[in-house]
């Protein structure tokens, strides 16, 4: 018998006859012997709806009430499976964030978890029921709803399965694993067996829609045993397995995938004072205003100036916009340009360590297609660089084929 924390995402869920199916899966886990705890997003489009509805009554509305709100949607859903659950014989019952008592801080609609109280989970688990908890919300030490963020509820999942020190936690969604890229733009993507924590972690934040990076970061640091799976397949078969980077795995292709994000903005900061603390005046008021800064660039001064140009999600581009007319009043600086028309292309692998020659591969390969790189980001196992978004599909399935990532050459 093994402890079990299974994620069903929104799509999964999307639906009374999907809820219904979901309902069968866990009860043959049940049967098997499994004690079952399931995590669910709410149904597919009802966070969008909650939002709308918030700004036709509300042109800013409160971030408090605005996690009130849009928590209830993983309400619904965890109410309508524990009855459908019930209705097949499969005694459970359901949780909100709050009756759980995941405890978070007060940052809303960005929440952290802090902790989780799993004393009630485990009691209705050894009286055989199946334990059904809304995904993606908290609540503070003051009582107050809070949410974790888009995907928030994958960190749900896996920080259960790490509180209840799970066998194994399973993420369902759309897709029965983890490719190499997104099959939707190369048909030739190949499903991976296994992916490192590392290389997850990489892919998710550069884009990768699979997983969402804090649930990554928990299964990391906790060693939780992370597999993603369809929720659409009557045979799940074995997903894509999340491990622990080992030296057997070091000798591996050196490219495990390739990740995008369309969701890019640069700003440039021109004329700014090449001087020391420079970068900090720029970017401490932008920290300040919770904006996340992806790419930086700071060019050679001239004549006691230069340019600083960073890239932030197209969402945060008008509110940073705002932030830095104020630094360059402060500071001096000539004038801010922004440019929204950007994606983000990156390669990740843990094999690039060990073998030399993998950007000057991948900027020949963007060149013959005639791809001008704009910026540049490198870390041990990933090299990303910014492009014009119309270039997107063309970049990602000619690093694919160069990289011999094709499903044919597999």
């Amino acid at each position: 018998m093994a402890l079990i924390v299974q994620k069903y995402g929104g799509t999964s869920v999307g639906a009374p006859d999907r809820i219904r199916n979901v309902a069968r899966k866990v009860a043959k886990f049940r049967a098997a012997g499994h004690q079952v705890v399931v995590v669910v997003s709410a149904m597919s489009g009802e966070t969008n709806r909650l939002i709308a509805l918030t700004k036709e009554v509300a042109s800013n509305p409160s971030p408090r009430e605005l996690d009130v709100v849009v928590s209830t949607g993983e309400q619904v859903t965890i109410g309508l499976l524990c009855m459908a659950l019930e209705d097949i014989g499969v005694p459970a019952k359901s949780y909100t964030g709050a009756q759980v008592k995941i405890l978070t801080d007060s940052l809303h609609t960005k929440a952290r978890i802090l902790n989780i109280d799993e004393a009630p989970i485990r009691r209705d688990l050894d009286e055989g029921k199946v334990v059904v908890v809304a995904g993606f919300q908290g609540v503070d030490e003051n009582g107050n709803i809070t949410t974790l963020g888009r995907g928030g509820s994958d960190t749900t999942g896996v920080a259960l399965a790490a509180a209840l020190k799970a066998d194994e936690c399973q993420i369902y969604t759309d897709v029965d694993g983890v490719y190499t890229t997104d099959p939707r733009i190369v048909p030739e993507a190949r499903k991976l067996d296994t992916i490192t924590f590392e290389e997850m972690l990489e892919m998710a934040s550069l884009g990768s829609k699979v997983l969402q990076i804090r649930s990554v970061e928990f299964a990391g640091k906790y060693k939780v045993k992370l597999r993603v799976l369809s929720s659409f397949e009557d045979r799940e078969g074995e997903g894509t397995l999340i491990t622990v980077e080992e030296d057997k795995n070091m000798e591996q292709p050196v490219i495990s995938g390739i990740a995008f994000s369309r969701d890019e903005a640069k700003l440039t900061v021109t004329g700014v004072p090449d001087k020391p603390g420079i970068a900090y005046q720029i970017l401490g008021p932008i920290a300040d205003a919770n904006i996340d800064v992806d790419m930086i660039i700071q060019n050679i001064g001239h004549d006691g100036c230069t340019d600083f140009s960073f890239t932030v999600t197209r969402g945060d581009l008008a509110k940073a916009l705002t932030v830095l007319e104020g630094v360059r009043a402060h500071i001096g600086a000539r004038a801010v340009e922004s440019d929204n028309t950007m994606c983000k292309v990156s390669i990740v692998g843990v094999g690039m360590r060990s073998h030399p020659g993998v950007a000057s591969q991948m900027f020949r390969t963007l060149a013959e297609e005639g791809i001008n790189i704009q910026m540049i980001s490198t870390s041990e196992i990933k090299i990303s660089v910014a492009i014009e978004d119309k270039y997107l599909e063309l970049a990602v399935r000619a690093l694919h084929k160069a990289f011999g990532l094709d499903a044919a050459a597999a």
